[in-house]
């Protein structure tokens, strides 16, 4: 397989518990525990910009509610996402995938950028996520890795930017999966760690795809998989491991 140049630790929404999910205070906050890599959800507005959010409605994370990509960019950058998580975050925004970009690009961080569209939005999110993360991240060291659950949007991705890394995340063996990450041109799948065991690692490592697994917050799973061979873990215990090497170190 070629060099992986993605630290083996990704915090998972930035800081996702200690810190409002999918916020650049989320990002700070990882980065404080000294993690190099993170994990984000990314949609689009309803003009087209894409942007972090995990739901498809406002109604969990910020002060709003509804559908979100039925509102502008201009609405959207101004919503509160921070004072449902706790008080010391009251007033933290939805930040835009170009300023994560930057604060990325900056600090010399990795970023796995989950597609996350809006039902029936999945090709334009897909195609609009990798076109804007080609131009932010030209001429960087190390691209951002594209994952998503929608196969659709991973092949729109490719479509629009074949050279940008991609992953197939599961959160089940469905049928077809194998062929469907090796005819998208997946470096890697990205499964529940639930559903991984080490004939399956094997599976995919052979096919010269990497394992990463999420969301790992409890040592004896990480130590297990970490044993096994996994090429990554993504988790919220960002205060529980550090991120130095493949060992899980609490």
């Amino acid at each position: 397989m070629a060099a992986w140049p993605y630290p083996f630790w990704i915090a998972h929404r930035g800081a996702g518990k200690l810190a409002p999910e999918n916020t650049l205070a989320a990002f700070r906050v990882g980065a404080g525990h000294g993690y190099r890599a993170f994990e984000c959800d990314v949609k689009l507005s309803a003009d087209g910009v894409p942007f972090l959010l995990h739901d498809a409605t406002l109604d969990r994370t910020t002060s709003q509610r509804g559908t979100a990509s039925q509102r502008p960019w201009a609405e959207l950058s101004r919503i509160d996402a921070g004072a449902w998580h706790s008080r010391a975050y009251a007033g933290e925004t939805l930040p835009s995938l170009e300023a994560v970009a930057a604060f990325c690009l900056c600090n010399g961080f990795a970023l796995n950028i989950e597609i996350k569209p809006t039902p029936g939005e999945e090709a334009a999110t897909g195609r609009v996520v990798a076109q804007a993360a080609a131009r932010w991240w030209h001429g960087a060291p190390v691209m951002p890795l594209l994952s998503s659950f929608h196969p659709d949007a991973l092949a729109a991705a490719q479509s629009a930017e074949p050279s940008l890394p991609r992953a197939l995340l599961l959160d089940s063996w469905r049928s077809g999966w194998f062929e469907e990450a090796q005819a998208l041109g997946c470096v890697a799948t990205v499964a529940s760690y639930g559903i991984l065991d080490r004939a399956a690692m094997a599976r995919i490592q052979a096919a010269g795809m990497r394992v990463l697994a999420y969301t790992v917050n409890d040592p004896a799973p990480a130590h297990w998989l970490c044993d096994s061979g996994i090429d990554g873990l993504i988790t919220d215990a960002v205060d529980r491991f550090s991120p130095s090497g493949r060992a899980v170190r609490c």
